[in-house]
């Protein structure tokens, strides 16, 4: 599994605040770490602060898996990779690779499914025709990738 071909969508240390009383980063801040790696795709796909707010739209987690594989502590530099696994004309899924270490250890994924949001009504809306061509065109060069996306099964595009 190469995840030098995906995009980084997010970078950090993590500070000692971060531990539990195991001495190793606790689970909300993966929940956190991750959802600041679902804001750099956004940003990837264009959907930034200004389209939510000019078009008042947003995007609501519908669903999330995590796996937990090596421990993160405090000091330790950590990348998150996304991968587009599909999407609908509302909804995508994605899955995250926080990997940490200049050897790119993978410590964790986070797999999510998320819905496109009008905000005026809060019901679910078909993604701006330039945010679909967006996630078509990464999907396209995720799907092409040479290797399987270690998903859970339990989560999918309707």
């Amino acid at each position: 599994m190469n995840l030098a071909k995906l995009p980084i969508t997010h970078a950090a240390t993590i500070p000692e605040s971060y531990l539990d009383m195991m001495g190793h980063m606790n689970v909300m801040w993966y929940t956190h770490l991750f959802g600041c790696a679902t804001c750099g795709l956004f940003d990837l796909l264009g959907m930034d602060r200004a389209y939510f707010e000019d078009g008042q739209f947003g995007s609501f987690a519908l669903a999330q898996f995590f796996r937990y594989k090596r421990e993160v502590r405090a000091g330790e530099h950590v990348t998150i990779r996304s991968r587009l696994l599909g999407r609908s004309d509302k909804q995508f899924h994605v899955i995250h690779f926080m990997t940490k270490g200049p050897d790119d250890i993978l410590a964790a994924t986070g797999e999510f499914l998320a819905a496109h949001i009008d905000m005026t009504t809060r019901r679910t809306a078909t993604f701006a025709l330039q945010i679909a061509a967006n996630l078509d065109r990464m999907l396209g060069d995720h799907l092409a990738l040479d290797w399987d996306a270690p998903v859970s099964g339990a989560i999918q595009v309707r």
